[in-house]
């Protein structure tokens, strides 16, 4: 099954946040059907992206939720169409794709629609063209990192064939990576910036560099899965919702659940300076949005770099009314 290879992947990881959240439910969420969502490896943001699981928001909201950590989307997207998971988050390049292709995919939000990815180099490295010929770590073939690496390239009048695109799977992947000598430059979080290992490395090019409508996290699910168990889709929205609220306007305790979730030692400075940097962008959207200008763009980067045939209707691609309930229930 497609997440029993992802929880091996994972490292076993998933099983704790699984049983966190069971654990902490009261006893009718334990009684219901788990909502079974699927979320990529939380580094030092996982005090936005844990706090609906970790701090019982889902379980208020009557939901027993269920976390599974997946390597990358592209493993998200096949759990989902294969019935394994009722939600999964990550980015929209891999489920637009699937969806041009007649996959039953949905989005019903977006939680982190800016991103704060970049491409990092040796601090010598002047422009993206002193890459050519050189290696860059992505991920997977269709995710984002892969995605943000073509694009970063065709901006500048290079194409993937004038470099190496190397899968190396996630953000500490890669960025052990570049740091080790093993990649010249690697997609990852700018949240490795304030690193003592990082002194000598810079962001060539930030994410708005590359491409000012790049969407870094939505939901999905499909209409199989939101027809069957709608309820429960607005519950899980809701109580992300709240959670996101409650994260920006608590700092101290959305960084001490990333620090405890990771395993992050109290001197790091990466879980303060993502919390801080997602403040001062805007970063975090806890009214879930679908912004379907940034999707359409995505969409057209598919079509540019061939990675799709053709444009899809987009409007059948996303669940509106989901995401309509779930404010209301929030406002209430």
């Amino acid at each position: 099954m497609i997440l029993a290879i992802a929880a091996r992947l994972a490292g076993g990881i998933a099983t704790g946040l699984v049983a966190a959240a069971v654990a902490a439910a009261p006893a009718g969420a334990q009684t219901a059907k788990p909502w079974r969502h699927g979320i990529i490896a939380p580094k030092s943001d996982a005090g936005f992206l844990l706090m609906a699981a970790k701090r019982g928001f889902a379980e208020r909201e009557g939901l027993r939720l269920e976390l599974l950590e997946v390597k990358d989307d592209q493993i998200g997207l096949k759990a989902l169409l294969a019935g394994e998971l009722d939600s999964y988050e990550g980015g929209v390049q891999g489920a637009i794709a699937a969806d041009v292709r007649g996959a039953d995919v949905k989005i019903i939000g977006c939680h982190w629609p800016l991103v704060p990815h970049g491409l990092m180099v040796k601090a010598a490295v002047g422009t993206i063209q002193d890459l050519k010929g050189k290696s860059i770590a992505v991920s997977s073939p269709g995710s984002f990192p892969d995605m943000f690496a073509r694009v970063a390239l065709a901006k500048f009048n290079l194409s993937a064939s004038d470099v190496m695109l190397a899968a190396v799977g996630g953000d500490r992947d890669r960025y052990t990576a570049l740091v080790g000598g093993v990649v010249d430059a690697a997609v990852v979080s700018n949240e490795y910036l304030p690193l003592p290992t990082s002194k000598n490395f810079k962001m060539l090019l930030s994410g708005n560099d590359a491409g000012t409508d790049f969407l870094r996290i939505c939901m999905f699910s499909t209409s199989k899965v939101l027809a069957a168990r709608r309820d429960d889709a607005i519950r899980y929205l809701t109580a992300q919702s709240k959670a996101l609220r409650y994260a920006l306007s608590h700092r101290d305790e959305t960084l001490a659940l990333a620090r405890e979730a990771e395993d992050i030692k109290p001197d790091d400075p990466r879980p303060a300076f993502v919390f801080d940097d997602a403040v001062r962008t805007g970063a975090i959207a806890p009214d879930l949005p679908i912004p379907m200008d940034k999707i359409a763009w995505m969409q057209d980067q598919l079509v540019a770099l061939g990675q799709i045939p053709k444009a899809g209707d987009l409007s059948k691609m996303v669940d509106t009314q989901v995401r309509a309930e779930a404010m209301k229930r929030v406002g209430k």
